[in-house]
């Protein structure tokens, strides 16, 4: 059945995937590795929504500006929309900026340090209708990176704007579930009676560290791996046994499991040590934490071993809408932010008239 035009569709564009929301709750993701193919962007986003066009509006966030295919932000944000309107045609673009508001892709290009990784803010601004009153934080744990976001009576209360800002408050970790080398989280792992040093390569990532400790379902025909094998168990020991120089026969599968664990534990000591931060110099007790993104599952245990969030209740978005939303929140809060941006305007035409 063909869906009427007046949704609007989401877009969340990646610099690995590619993340897409229609206001009716739909959400869908693909991989797609930009710095490799830059140009390509636009047949990319034909294959994830073209079926959702025409649509009344498209709302349009990124991260994919950092990536190194572009000399600077400012080149990324240009390009990344030159390929949006190339796929909207005469459908109406707009785009989150981190003042909190969408503009138009002039604007964004105008003003490319509001426009850049700007998908964070979308999202605190729409889950903090969820907690109106107090203090709340937002955690979103993804693929690539973890955000700490503070929410004060339903409004985001960052103190940095921009990824660089963010990193040194703590409220960006540039550490999540899958994608992130497992040489970032630890320099060295326990084996036997002492420590080894993981080689500085990119031989396995934490999605194998996963894979191993059960985290994460195995999926056979997930090939987005450090070696391109499959994401399963018995390959995941593999690549974490190549990450100290060894393989299977010189580190048994239990060992593996072991040295994931203590992977596991390091990454979440790192994003506990940006939580402090994030809540350090603010007494008040935050009464809910918000929490999404493929890394849910770490989300929490950092929410239930952290003392100063003991009374907060815990609300996890995909349990709230679908567990496509969870992984698909910002997507999911743009489109439905358009569709309020529709609304207001269409409501002053009115009073207008």
């Amino acid at each position: 059945l063909s869906r009427p035009m007046n949704h609007v569709v989401g877009l969340d564009i990646g610099g690995a995937n590619l993340k897409a929301a229609h206001s009716d709750g739909s959400c869908r993701s693909r991989p797609f590795a930009i710095w490799q193919s830059p140009d390509k962007l636009g047949n990319e986003l034909q294959e994830l929504i073209g079926d959702w066009l025409p649509c009344r509006a498209l709302a349009v966030t990124m991260t994919a500006e950092l990536a190194d295919c572009f000399a600077t932000k400012a080149e990324g944000v240009d390009r990344i929309l030159a390929s949006v309107e190339s796929l909207a045609g005469d459908i109406p673009v707009s785009v989150w900026q981190t003042g909190g508001e969408f503009v138009s892709p002039d604007f964004a290009r105008e003003f490319p340090l509001l426009t850049a990784a700007a998908n964070w803010h979308a999202l605190a601004t729409f889950v903090g209708r969820m907690a109106p009153r107090g203090r709340s934080l937002l955690i979103d744990v993804g693929t690539t990176t973890c955000d700490i976001i503070p929410i004060e009576n339903g409004l985001p209360m960052p103190t940095g704007r921009t990824d660089l800002e963010r990193l040194l408050s703590g409220e960006l970790v540039y550490s999540g579930v899958r994608r992130t080398p497992v040489c970032a989280v630890a320099h060295s792992v326990p084996l036997g009676e002492g420590y080894v040093q993981l080689a500085a390569e990119v031989f396995a990532t934490m999605l194998d560290v996963y894979l191993l400790t059960g985290d994460i379902a195995e999926n056979e025909s997930d090939c987005g791996t450090a070696n391109g094998h499959a994401a399963t168990v018995e390959f995941a020991h593999d690549r974490l046994a190549r990450a100290i120089c060894g393989d299977r026969s010189e580190v048994p599968l239990d060992e593996a499991r072991g040295i994931a664990s203590f992977l596991a534990d390091v990454q979440q000591q790192r994003l506990a040590g940006a939580l402090n931060r994030v809540l350090a110099g603010n007494d008040r007790p935050v009464e809910s934490v918000l929490i999404c993104g493929s890394g849910s599952f770490l989300a929490r245990r950092l929410v239930e071993s952290h003392p100063k969030l003991s009374g907060a209740t815990a609300h996890q978005l995909s349990e709230m809408f679908s567990p496509e939303v969870g992984e698909a929140a910002c997507a999911f809060a743009l489109a439905k932010l358009g569709v309020e941006q529709i609304y207001e305007a269409f409501t002053r035409r009115v009073s207008i008239d």
